[in-house]
C-alpha cells in the first residue's frame, strides 16, 4: 500500500510539474527565440523534444496518478469500470466530433499531443477524459454522501444529481482550457468556424456535458453492484488534479490570448463548486478499496479456518 502511495505521489508531482514546464515554454521561451538560441545543442535539442512531447507526457502522469489512485482508493473494479467506458465513449465522440462536426462543431488536432487514433483523434485525449471525468464524479459523488449508511432511500437521485454535478465540473474545465488550446500563438486544435464564445462553439460545451453524462452514467450503473463511500480525507488527489489542470489552462488563456471570463466561468463553476462538494464530504475515514478487499479476505480465510476447525472436533 505505502508504495502504490508514493508512486501516486511521484506521478502527480510529475504531472504538475510538467505542466509548470509545459506553461514556461509556450508563454516565456517560444515568444523569445533568443533564449532558444542562446542555448546548447543539446539544449536545443531537450527543449524541442519538450515542446514537441511535453502535452503527452503531462497527460500520461496525470491518467497514471488518477489511475493508481483509483485502484488504491476505489478499488480494480470501479477503476476499470470507470475507465474503460470513459476512454472508449469519450474516443468515439472525438472520432465522430472530428470526422462530421457532431457534437462539438467541427474542428481539427494539430500536432503536439501524440499519435492520432484515425488520423484524428491524438491518443491522449481520451486519457484525458479518463482522469479529469473521475476526479470530477467521484468530488460530486464524496459531497453528495452516496452509498453511504442511512442515504439509500434518496440514494437515485443522489446518483443523478452526482452524474450532473461531475458532469458540470468537467466541462468547466474546458471553459478556460478550450480558449487556451485554440486561440493562443501554439494552439493544439482548430475549429472550422471561430465559435461565438471566445473563438469556441456554443454546441461544443454541449457536447461536453452530454459525453461527461454518457460515460459517468455507465459507471454509476456498474458501480452500484459494488457500492463504496469516500470520505474528504481521501479527496486530496482529486481536488489536486482538478485545480491545477484548471490552473493550467487558465494561465495560457489569460497570458497567452488575454482572455478573462472563460477564467472566470471555470472558477465559479468548478472550482467553487468543487471545494464545496469537498467540503460537504463525510469528515469519517473510509476504508480504501484495497483495505475492503483485504478485510473480505481475511474474513473468508477466518470462516475457512473456523469450519476445519468445527470438523476436527466433531464427536467420533
Amino acid at each position: 500500500m505505502k508504495q502504490l502511495v508514493n508512486l501516486e505521489r511521484f506521478f502527480l508531482v510529475g504531472h504538475i510539474v510538467a505542466m509548470v514546464f509545459g506553461l514556461a515554454g509556450l508563454l516565456i521561451v517560444l515568444p523569445h527565440p533568443e533564449l532558444i538560441a542562446g542555448l546548447s545543442t543539446f539544449g536545443q535539442t531537450v527543449f524541442q523534444w519538450s515542446m514537441a512531447g511535453g502535452g503527452v507526457v503531462y497527460i500520461i502522469l496525470g491518467a497514471a496518478a488518477v489511475g493508481i489512485y483509483a485502484y488504491r482508493t476505489l478499488g480494480l473494479w470501479h477503476w476499470l469500470t470507470f475507465m474503460i467506458p470513459a476512454v472508449c465513449l469519450s474516443l468515439g465522440s472525438e472520432l465522430l466530433g472530428t470526422s462530421t462536426g457532431f457534437p462539438f462543431g467541427e474542428y481539427g488536432y494539430l500536432s503536439g499531443l501524440g499519435y492520432k487514433v484515425g488520423g484524428l483523434v491524438p491518443f491522449t485525449i481520451p486519457l484525458s477524459w479518463f482522469y479529469m471525468g473521475l476526479v470530477s464524479y467521484v468530488i460530486a459523488r464524496a459531497g453528495l454522501k452516496i452509498d453511504e449508511r442511512g442515504n439509500s432511500k434518496w440514494n437515485w437521485l443522489r446518483q443523478i444529481v452526482a452524474i450532473a454535478l461531475g458532469a458540470m465540473l468537467l466541462t468547466s474545465w474546458d471553459f478556460a482550457l478550450d480558449p487556451a488550446m485554440s486561440q493562443t500563438a501554439y494552439p493544439f486544435w482548430h475549429y472550422g468556424k471561430v465559435g461565438a464564445f471566445f473563438g469556441t462553439p456554443y454546441r461544443n460545451f454541449a457536447g461536453w456535458i452530454a459525453t461527461g453524462v454518457l460515460f459517468m452514467t455507465v459507471a454509476a450503473l456498474f458501480w452500484k453492484k459494488a457500492p463504496i463511500a469516500v470520505s474528504r480525507k481521501q479527496l486530496g488527489l482529486p481536488l489536486a488534479v482538478y485545480i491545477s489542470n484548471i490552473a493550467f489552462g487558465a494561465v495560457l488563456t489569460i497570458y497567452g490570448a488575454g482572455i478573462w471570463l472563460p477564467v472566470g466561468l471555470s472558477i465559479l463553476l468548478g472550482v467553487v463548486p468543487a471545494l464545496v462538494l469537498v467540503g460537504m464530504a463525510s469528515s469519517v475515514p473510509a476504508a480504501t478499496g484495497l483495505e475492503q478487499r483485504e478485510n473480505a479476505e481475511l474474513v473468508s480465510t477466518q470462516t475457512t479456518q473456523v469450519s476445519v476447525a468445527s470438523v476436527g472436533v466433531m464427536p467420533k
